[in-house]
């Protein structure tokens, strides 16, 4: 009998385009109801219903309750890094969707993986980050440096705060679509949210698309994009 991390049961959970197709709509890091992922999934309710017993089951989703309503969510970054990693695969494998919705470009500049930021403005953002000395990789994966923490601090961000919690503070993440490592972990998050209250970005409603406003986008290059962009948006 062979022993170790039963992969074939996780990929059999996942592989079922149903609930496939549920996991990808909870990416954008907020709580449906069963009715809401049966029709993401273009089942029943009935359906959709065994599917989410099942992905709960597995620690794949968590069950929130609010008054008679109950809403799933994947249940931690685990599932959304994973999900997002296997994107990426099926992408560079050619496993593409033979039909791409109108949002596709607007998905590939800037969505939510989760609940951090994806895309090309993500990517551009880790770069930046990167080519600042901000971050710094060891062993393949990000680290805030001291200048790092300094700035986060003064841009708004509660480094220690973010530190308190469970998961990592800085994580990588590979896009599906640009392909490239893009930043997760709270500290990911926590960019993402500053982003929004100070206005320069907004999740565009029942989608995983942020749109960035002009302005928006421009402040958030000029501060955090790698220095090739800073610069061309310096002589523009």
């Amino acid at each position: 009998m062979k022993e170790g991390p039963d992969i074939a049961q996780l990929g059999a959970l996942i592989g079922d385009p149903a609930r496939a197709n549920m996991l990808t709509a909870l990416m954008a890091g907020g709580a449906l109801t069963a009715s809401e992922l049966a029709a993401e999934a273009g089942v029943t309710v009935q359906t959709a219903s065994s599917h989410l017993k099942k992905l709960e089951a597995a620690d794949l989703l968590v069950q929130r309750r609010q008054g008679r309503h109950r809403y799933f969510a994947l249940a931690d970054d685990d599932v959304g890094a994973l999900l997002e990693t296997m994107m990426g695969l099926a992408a560079r494998r050619g496993l593409t969707r033979t039909r791409l919705g109108p949002r596709d470009p607007a998905l590939r500049k800037a969505r939510v993986c989760y609940n951090h930021l994806a895309g090309e403005l993500g990517v551009a953002l880790y770069d930046g980050l990167l080519s600042s000395g901000s971050l710094v990789e060891e062993n393949g994966e990000p680290a805030l440096t001291q200048a790092g923490r300094d700035r986060m601090t003064a841009f708004g961000i509660d480094v220690a705060g973010l530190e308190g919690q469970r998961r990592p503070l800085c994580r990588s993440c590979l896009d599906w679509s640009a392909r490239r490592t893009h930043l997760a972990g709270s500290l990911g998050q926590g960019l993402l949210a500053r982003f929004e209250e100070l206005g320069w970005a907004a999740r565009e409603p029942g989608s995983r698309v942020v749109r960035f406003t002009a302005t928006g986008e421009r402040k958030m290059l000029d501060q955090f994009g790698p220095a090739p962009v800073q610069e061309a948006l310096r002589l523009g």
